[in-house]
């Protein structure tokens, strides 16, 4: 059995759905918040999941902050972080301690629209599709291995909110699917950087999910 963390800030709406997703081998040991009053560590609270609280505004430095959570972290022996709206940059230490095992989702297709307002920048640019991507996490920001990705339309009457919401919904959907390989051992990085999903051989990764069925199974 995988043990999993999940870091969050706030609802934790991701957390929510990789936990609700019950994956196969996958057990969520803890989530971590570094704001006491996330609304995410009530559900996790009432889903029998151990919490914890590292408030970064009690520490004088990201690097102070990051000890700590490090230390927490531990604690449960993870064999997977996973960053569910975790609104904090961490430093290079921190990344390079869960070197290969450190997932984050981002609200935008990678490369496109790293960093924040994703949705905003995507229609000033009048790009067509947008969408969300599951990456491993390295010190540079939002530049990590793609896992995988899944793409909405852009439609003419959205406003960021609109198509924020559209985007979450995928993010719901493809980000228990990432847990889901890496917890069953799919998921490889090759020499290049890039991600391998392995299942009978070893196939690219990076695959683009365009609109999962409500019924789809996670594999």
């Amino acid at each position: 059995m995988k043990s999993i963390v999940i870091l969050i800030s706030g609802r934790g709406s991701n957390m929510e759905a990789i936990v609700r997703a019950g994956i196969p081998g996958g057990r969520v040991a803890a989530v971590i918040s570094n704001r006491p009053e996330a609304a995410g560590l009530a559900f996790a609270t009432s889903h029998g999941i151990a919490t914890d609280v590292v408030d970064h505004r009690a520490y004088p430095s990201r690097e102070a902050f990051d000890a700590a959570l490090a230390e927490v972290i531990d604690r449960y022996a993870p064999d997977l972080v996973v960053l569910a709206g975790f609104m904090r940059v961490l430093t290079e230490g921190l990344v390079r301690r869960y070197d290969g095992r450190l997932l984050n989702i981002h609200p935008s297709l990678l490369p496109s629209f790293p960093g924040l307002h994703t949705h905003e920048r995507a229609l000033e640019a009048g790009v067509r599709v947008h969408g969300a991507t599951v990456h491993f996490v390295t010190p540079s920001l939002d530049c990590g291995p793609i896992v995988v990705q899944a793409v909405v339309p852009v439609l003419p009457d959205d406003d960021a909110d609109r198509l924020a919401a559209r985007v979450l919904a995928q993010e719901h959907r493809i980000y228990p699917q990432a847990v889901a390989w890496f917890v069953s051992g799919r998921l490889s990085i090759d020499p290049v950087g890039r991600v391998l999903l392995g299942h009978e051989g070893a196939a690219p990764g990076g695959m683009i999910v365009p609109a999962l069925d409500d019924d789809q199974e996670i594999s």
